[in-house]
């Protein structure tokens, strides 16, 4: 089966044009890469759990603060390794300048025997939806067009 994984493509609507809410990840894989490399918060669904409760605990990990509803489902969306995320569009306005993500830990340099701890997500900002089509990992771009869709935007 599948790993699943839930998401929250937040969104605010900014001077005539709607923007989303998108994070960088964290760590040393990800420094360098900007386009193609942004992503909702989102994080693995654990066995048995809601996945509306697994994509608000992880987006409260991610950001470091919680997101109130509505929710809307956007869908299911099967991402090129096999992993299904699903997510749920929601209005809110946030911070991005505020944002505390959790951390890992990892062995960094490779096989140098040291470990240092990461941010999950080291940045996060609001971009238009043309934009995020191009910020964001190319599994994740039709839930761009879906929430266009459902706001109108298209």
């Amino acid at each position: 089966m599948a790993k699943r994984s839930a998401g929250l493509l937040i969104y605010h609507p900014s001077g005539g044009d709607i923007q989303v809410l998108l994070v960088h990840p964290g760590g040393p894989f990800w420094a360098k890469k900007d386009d193609g490399a942004w992503s909702i918060p989102k994080g693995l669904v654990e066995e048995g759990e809601d996945e509306l409760a697994a994509a608000r605990r992880e987006t409260e990990e991610e950001l470091g603060m919680k997101v109130e509803g509505p929710f809307a489902r956007l869908g299911d969306y099967r991402q090129p390794g096999g992993k299904i995320v699903t997510a749920w569009s929601v209005e809110a306005d946030i911070d991005v300048a505020a944002i505390r993500s959790n951390t890992f830990t990892m062995e960094w340099p490779p096989r140098s025997g040291s470990m240092k701890e990461f941010p999950e997500v080291d940045r996060a900002g609001w971009f238009t939806l043309p934009e995020a089509e191009v910020k964001m990992l190319a599994g994740q771009r039709p839930m761009v067009a879906d929430l266009a869709e459902r706001l109108g935007a298209a």
